[in-house]
């Protein structure tokens, strides 16, 4: 079980290389904020900008 979580871990941060790596931390904290009912979506603006800049 281990090696499939391995492997399954090995593949999501290939395809996280390069610029979706350093957008990641973004992308977390926007879905985070989108969690908050009714502001969440307003709140994670900002993070959601940060992303597409870093990573279009």
């Amino acid at each position: 079980m281990t090696k499939l979580r391995f492997a399954a871990l090995l593949l999501a941060l290939c395809g996280l290389g390069g610029c979706g790596l350093a957008a990641a931390p973004c992308r977390v904290a926007s879905a985070g904020l989108k969690i908050i009912p009714l502001v969440g979506h307003t709140a994670a603006a900002t993070t959601d900008a940060c992303a597409t800049a870093i990573d279009p």
